[in-house]
């Protein structure tokens, strides 16, 4: 279920009061202020009114409704290119006119950069998120041509019938909540393509999908310990490591995961693999009464910075507290001759969030050494982008996997 806690809303619609349930899969607070909207709001007025504060309900044909979003979100990326660019410009200014002061005036910049783009996305969200959309009970719109969500949203959202009081009661959400939702079902119908293991894995809304899978290749090129027959993958999500470890022969996997999503997802995955012998357990990283392992992998989220939403946990990590615990906790569920295989990228030390030594330190201190490390470079479209304002980190990324094994 990932739905915020209960809260409902009002609003006037013809002078009437009217009320509804609220419900954000994006934890954003309830709308204070709503307007009706229609077929005649233009895309100007309703930006206007979505970064004033105000929330829009629409009442008209969704597509009219999913062409306002778009046209809401062209407005905002105008905006945002241009204040780039005056950043840009000033920075060109004060940089030095050589090229090397120039990267290393860049580099200088990261750290604020890269929060200056987490402010910038989060307000994009806030934005995006006032225009909004009724749904009944069963998930279903009233707006004309709308299609067919419930399906959708019911997989995504949990049933409506345990968060409302009334059986006939109606619910309020953002479109774009709506939008995440139906991507969800395209991911779950169509996967996404590991080609390393010539197979899909099917993600799950609210769990991460392995877009980005070159450590794949990693785990499969590292040399397995001598002794492999139990493993755990901490922290599974859709539970691809521990099907890339399955497949690698290792015959006793244990995959863990909090959240209740991701258990199912992973679940599923495994199913659609014929893997019923990978067990599954809700803890907080390490399982429990299991024997020692021999293998330990885990591939926690790679920046440190506070998550804003539920998707971001997969990618961000407050004060890597994921990475840390893993850390610490290994040396003690690891056996005599067992190895800990860490999949993390470097794009955290190049934005000078977290350095090597800090890594390094945290190994140590845990009990562990470094025995190998496996590196390969990213190929996502992001890290090739010169416009992208943090490229000087991301062209320099690397994604290793790092093999420990106890002092």
């Amino acid at each position: 279920m990932l739905l915020t806690a209960k809260e409902h809303i009002e609003w006037y619609e013809n002078d009437t009061l009217q009320q509804a349930l609220w419900l954000s899969a994006s934890d954003h607070a309830a709308p204070a202020r709503i307007v009706i909207v229609d077929d005649k709001t233009t895309a100007d007025d309703a930006y206007r009114l979505a970064c004033a504060g105000t929330s829009m309900l629409y009442r008209g044909d969704f597509y009219n409704a999913r062409q306002l979003l778009q046209a809401i979100t062209r407005r905002i990326e105008r905006t945002e290119k241009n204040s780039t660019k005056r950043k840009s410009k000033k920075a060109a200014n004060q940089s030095t006119k050589d090229a090397e002061g120039a990267i290393e005036s860049a580099s200088k910049h990261l750290p604020n950069l890269f929060h200056q783009q987490r402010q910038t996305t989060a307000q994009r969200s806030r934005i995006l998120s006032r225009l909004l959309l009724e749904l009944d009970a069963d998930y279903v719109s009233s707006l004309r041509r709308a299609p067919d969500i419930s399906a959708a949203c019911l997989a995504a959202f949990g049933p409506l019938d345990k968060q409302i009081d009334k059986k006939d009661e109606s619910c309020v959400l953002s479109f774009r909540d709506l939008q995440g939702a139906l991507g969800a079902a395209g991911w779950r119908e169509k996967g996404v393509p590991i080609k390393e293991l010539g197979l899909s894995i099917y993600p799950h809304y609210g769990v991460f999908a392995p877009t980005r899978h070159e450590y794949v290749q990693l785990l499969l090129d590292a040399p397995l310990p001598t002794v492999h027959d139990i493993a755990y993958d901490i922290g599974t999500g859709t539970g691809l490591l521990a099907i890339v470890l399955a497949q690698r022969g290792i015959s006793q996997i244990i995959a863990t995961d909090l959240t209740p999503q991701a258990l199912k997802c992973a679940s599923e995955n495994f199913e659609r693999q014929g893997l019923s012998s990978i067990q599954l357990q809700q803890a907080d990283l390490f399982p429990l009464e299991v024997p020692p392992a021999n293998l330990i992998v885990c591939n926690p989220p790679w920046l440190p910075a506070k998550p804003t939403s539920t998707l971001e946990y997969a990618v961000y990590d407050a004060n890597s507290a994921m990475l840390r615990g893993v850390l610490q906790g290994a040396k003690q569920h690891l056996s005599d001759q067992g190895e800990v295989w860490l999949i993390l990228s470097d794009l955290a030390e190049h934005l000078q969030l977290r350095s090597r030594e800090e890594l390094l330190g945290w190994i140590a201190d845990a009990g562990l050494t470094v025995k190998y490390r496996l590196d390969t470079q990213p190929k996502h479209g992001r890290s090739q982008n010169e416009a992208d304002p943090l490229y000087v980190a991301r062209s320099s990324e690397i994604t290793s996997l790092w093999c420990l094994q106890s002092i």
